[in-house]
């Protein structure tokens, strides 16, 4: 299984869970729940959540599916920008650890940049990593200017976790580089896109069907073909989490990445960073 290294040397896999839109329906609770635990049974021991999501909903499906299990996985969870400074972030961390029944957050992250100064909430986080409550920290939806900002805290960032599928490549163009040259790996959010729009493009499918596999698996498989980047699909079924555990042996050649060029060209210019 490919793993990615983090800047402290753990590693991680390449290819874990994502559970956005999860716990936002009690009935599917359950479901949502046995899912990622069958991820975790095909080896995708990272799981990715946050207070946004489903107003701690998800965070609560992520207890119930690590009961048992808390020493297999690497738990990634995120604060809003409003919360991510002083009493609030202390505050904020003290609830996605009560909703996720466990004493310590493997990486916390930044959600997005909001108003508070980044130096404050690196601050809060050193401290929380003082006090135990997390293991590390990183930011999401930040770019090269943001993370630029940083400073020397950049070298204690343990991840940016970013928008990147075929259809949204900008990071290629500087983000993606600046991350690979320093050893900063990139979680890939949404990874096969939105709404289904990209799953029917044609020359994806056309690769697809080249491999005997689901345009889904092509788009995963395209993720996770460079260094560095740990894809975060999210799946509540078995089937499509055996779907996404099989994109790992799927190896794309050279004709298969020049036809996906094709059909979605790499960025030759900067672009602004996108983000949902």
């Amino acid at each position: 299984m490919t793993k990615v290294r983090l800047p402290d040397g753990t590693e991680v896999p390449a290819l874990g869970q994502g559970t956005w839109h999860m716990g936002e329906r009690g009935s599917d609770r359950g479901r949502e729940a046995a899912a990622l635990r069958l991820g975790l049974d095909l080896g995708m021991t990272l799981i990715d959540t946050a207070e946004m999501y489903a107003e701690g909903g998800a965070e609560e499906v992520v207890a119930e599916a690590i009961a048992g299990r808390r020493d297999e996985v690497f738990l990634v969870s995120k604060v809003y920008p409003h919360n991510a400074g002083g009493k609030r972030l202390e505050q904020a961390l003290e609830r996605s650890l009560k909703r996720l029944k466990v004493e310590t957050i493997d990486l916390y992250l930044l959600h997005w940049r909001g108003s508070i100064p980044l130096a404050e909430t690196v601050a809060g986080m050193e401290r929380a990593i003082k006090a135990g409550k997390i293991a590390r920290w990183g930011v999401s939806n930040l770019d090269v200017d943001d993370l630029e900002e940083l400073g020397p805290a950049l070298a204690d960032c343990a991840a940016d976790q970013v928008l990147y599928n075929l259809e949204a490549r900008g990071i290629e163009f500087d983000l993606l580089p600046f991350c690979r040259r320093r050893g900063l790996p990139v979680m890939a959010y949404s990874p096969v896109g939105q709404g289904g729009a990209l799953l029917r493009n044609a020359a994806l499918r056309e690769v697809a069907a080249r491999h005997g596999v689901t345009p889904a698996q092509v788009a995963l498989a395209w993720t996770l073909r460079g260094e560095g980047v740990i894809s975060i699909p999210k799946a509540a079924d078995a089937a499509h989490l055996r779907e996404n555990a099989a994109a790992r042996e799927l190896r794309l050649s050279a004709a298969d990445e020049a036809a996906l060029d094709a059909a979605f060209p790499p960025p030759k210019r900067k672009r602004s960073l996108a983000m949902l």
